[in-house]
C-alpha cells in the first residue's frame, strides 16, 4: 500500500501545531487515494500522549524515530533517516511544513531519492484518473497561482505553508499503530557536530504562531510610523506584521510580510492598519478568527471581509486604541 506521509515537527519533546495542520492536508489526500496516512516523528522526548494525538487527529500510523542524538535538527542525519525510510516503505506523497526545518530538509531529501519537490504550497489536491498530486503555489511574486505536477517520479513531495489549513478535531476513539523505528548507526552524519542551537528571534520566526497580530500597510506613509503599531502590539502582547507594499518600500523587513508572497497566519485577532486588502494579502489571513480593519477608505476591500471595519484615519485610531488599552489596564490593576 502506498501511503501518504507527513513529517511532524517537535521542539524539546512537544509536537508543534504545524504537525497537526499537515495531518488535515494529508488526510484529505489519503482519502482521495484510498490509502493510509502516516506521520513521521524524528527526535527525542516525544511521549506516548503526543504520538497518540497524531492518530487522534488523522494519522493511521505513526513512525517514531527516537534517539537522544536527534534532539536537535541536523539536516544531513535527518535526510539520511528519511531517505532510508522512503526507500523501504515507498510512500506516494511526502508532505512537510514550509518552515525553516521543512525548507532545509525537503530539498536535501528530494536529491537523495531522485524526486521532485514543490515548495510553499497553499493548496493540494489529487488529479482524477492519474493520482498525480496537484501542488498549487504562488508564482511571479505572488501575482499568479501555479499548479505543478510531478508525474514521472515518486514520491511526490511538497512543503505546505503553516497556518494555511485548519487542524482536524481530536477523536479520542480513533485507533492506529505507533511503530518504533530503530536508527542504523551509519545514518548519523559523523561530519556534523551540534554544539548548541541559537534561540529563535521571536519577531521574525514566530509570526505564524502568534495569537494576535498588528499589521501595517502603505497607509502608514513611512517606516518610522510602524512605531505606532509596535506600541499597540506591546499593549496587546502581539506580533507586528506588514503588507507587501510596506515591505517593498523598505519600511520593515521581509520576515514580517503577510500574504501569498509572505507568511500565512491564523491568529485569534488580526488588526490591519492602512492595508487596503489585495487578494494576495487576504490569502495570508483567511483563517484568522477575528479581523479588524482600520482604513479611512470606506471601500477598502479588507473592510468587506473584516469582522470589524473602522473607517477613520489610522493616525487617530491606533493611538486612541493604545491609550484606551493602557487606561483599562491601569483601572484593572
Amino acid at each position: 500500500m502506498s501511503f501518504v506521509w507527513t513529517v511532524a515537527e517537535q521542539h524539546e519533546g512537544r509536537l508543534k501545531a504545524v504537525s497537526f495542520e499537515l495531518l488535515s492536508r494529508g488526510r484529505a489526500l489519503a482519502d482521495k487515494l484510498d490509502t493510509k496516512l502516516a506521520s513521521l516523528v524524528i527526535g527525542a522526548g516525544v511521549g506516548q500522549p503526543g504520538l497518540r494525538e497524531l492518530i487522534q487527529r488523522g494519522a493511521d500510523e505513526v513512525y517514531h524515530v527516537a534517539d537522544a542524538r536527534l534532539a536537535h535538527f541536523v539536516c544531513e542525519t535527518w535526510s539520511n533517516i528519511l531517505a532510508d525510510l522512503v526507500r523501504h516503505y515507498r510512500p506516494v506523497v511526502v508532505l512537510a511544513a514550509a518552515t525553516s526545518l521543512g525548507r532545509t530538509l525537503m530539498p536535501h531529501l528530494a536529491v537523495k531519492v531522485h524526486a521532485g519537490l514543490t515548495a510553499d504550497c497553499t493548496e493540494l489536491d489529487i488529479e482524477p484518473g492519474s493520482d498525480n498530486l496537484l501542488q498549487t503555489r504562488p508564482a511571479i511574486g505572488g501575482n499568479i497561482m501555479a499548479t505543478i505536477k510531478t508525474p514521472d517520479h515518486r514520491p511526490q513531495m511538497a512543503t505546505v505553508r503553516p497556518r494555511s489549513s485548519v487542524v482536524l478535531p481530536r477523536d479520542p476513539e480513533r485507533l492506529g499503530r505507533i511503530i518504533e523505528v530503530p536508527v542504523a548507526e551509519q545514518l548519523f552524519e559523523s561530519r556534523v557536530v551540534v554544539h548548541g542551537c541559537r534561540a529563535d528571534v521571536e519577531d521574525f520566526v514566530n509570526l505564524e504562531e502568534a495569537e494576535v497580530v498588528v499589521a501595517g500597510g502603505k497607509g502608514l506613509k513611512k517606516g518610522d510610523n510602524f512605531a505606532l503599531l509596535r506600541e499597540l502590539a506591546a499593549e496587546l502582547g502581539a506580533m507586528v506584521g506588514a503588507s507587501r507594499d510596506a515591505v517593498d518600500r523598505g519600511w520593515i523587513g521581509y520576515p514580517h510580510q503577510i500574504g501569498l508572497s509572505g507568511k500565512t497566519i491564523s491568529p485569534r485577532l488580526y488588526i490591519a492598519a492602512g492595508i487596503s486588502g489585495s487578494i494576495q494579502h487576504l490569502a495570508g489571513i483567511k483563517t484568522a478568527e477575528t479581523i479588524v480593519s482600520i482604513n479611512k477608505d470606506p471601500d477598502a476591500p479588507l473592510h468587506n471581509v473584516a469582522d470589524f471595519g473602522i473607517v477613520g484615519d489610522l493616525f487617530d485610531v491606533v493611538p486612541e486604541l493604545t491609550r484606551r488599552l493602557r487606561r483599562s489596564k491601569a483601572v484593572a490593576s
